[in-house]
C-alpha cells in the first residue's frame, strides 16, 4: 500500500510524503515526511500503521522537517543516501536558516548505490537504493521492482526535473541520472515525485527537452 499525505511547509509550498506500507503485516516505511508531524502520526495511528524507518530521498528542509519530532515519537531510525552529511548537519546547507529554523539531524544511517533496505517484520518487502545525484549530492531514488514504484523526490516531476541552482545542485549531474538512472528503469514504473502529480517513465523520456 502507498499512501501519498501532501504536508504544508511554511505556509509556502506543498510537499508530498508517502506511508509505503507491507499489506501483509502493517507495518512499513515514511518517506520524506517534510512537516506537520502531528498530521503524519496521526495517519499512521488511524491506519493502524507501524512505521519502522525513515527514508529520506534527500537532505532539503522540505523533506526532512518533521523528521525529528517523529523520530522521538516513534523511536525509529532515520536514513539517507551518502552524501547527506552536508545538508543533516547544517542548517544552511538545507536551507531551514533562511525560514528562521535551524534543523538539523543527528543519528543518521547514510546509504550506499545499490543498498537494499527492508523492513524487519518481513524482509521480502522493501527498496532498493539508486544513487541520483544532480537536485542535490545526497539524492536517491527508492525502487521497489514488485511494486513497479520508484520514489524519486525532486529529481524529475510530472513535465519537469528538479532544479540545480541550490547547494550541492548541479545540471549535468542531474540531467545523467535522469537519463542513466531513472530513465533506464522499467516503462511502465510509476515515479512518485516530492511535489504535484505522479507520473512514469514512459510519460517522462519522451519529453522535448531530454
Amino acid at each position: 500500500m502507498i499512501l501519498r499525505a501532501e504536508v504544508i511547509i511554511y505556509d509556502v509550498m506543498e510537499e508530498n510524503s508517502y506511508f509505503y506500507i507491507d499489506d501483509a503485516t502493517r507495518r512499513g516505511f515514511l518517506i520524506d515526511p517534510g512537516a506537520q508531524a502531528d498530521e503524519l502520526l496521526s495517519i499512521a495511528a488511524q491506519n493502524e500503521f507501524t512505521i519502522e524507518k525513515i527514508l529520506l530521498t534527500h537532505g532539503h528542509f522540505d523533506h526532512i522537517g518533521a523528521v525529528n519530532e517523529i523520530r522521538r515519537a516513534l523511536k525509529i531510525p532515520v536514513l539517507m543516501g551518502k552524501g547527506g552529511e552536508f545538508y543533516a548537519f547544517d542548517a544552511m546547507n538545507n536551507g531551514s536558516k533562511y525560514f528562521g529554523d535551524g534543523i538539523i539531524l543527528a543519528d543518521v544511517t547514510f546509504l550506499a548505490d545499490g543498498d537494499e533496505v527492508t523492513l524487519d517484520a518481513n524482509k521480502n518487502f522493501g527498496v532498493k537504493v539508486i544513487a541520483a545525484p544532480g537536485h542535490t549530492l545526497d539524492g536517491v531514488i527508492y525502487y521497489s521492482e514488485t511494486d513497479a514504484v520508484a520514489f524519486v523526490g525532486d529529481t524529475v516531476f510530472f513535465g519537469g526535473r528538479g532544479r540545480t541552482d541550490l547547494e550541492g545542485g548541479d545540471e549535468s549531474t542531474l540531467m545523467n541520472t535522469i537519463a542513466n538512472k531513472v530513465f533506464t528503469l522499467p516503462e511502465e514504473t510509476v515515479l512518485l515525485c516530492g511535489h504535484g502529480l505522479a507520473t512514469t517513465v514512459a510519460n517522462e523520456k519522451f519529453r522535448p527537452w531530454y
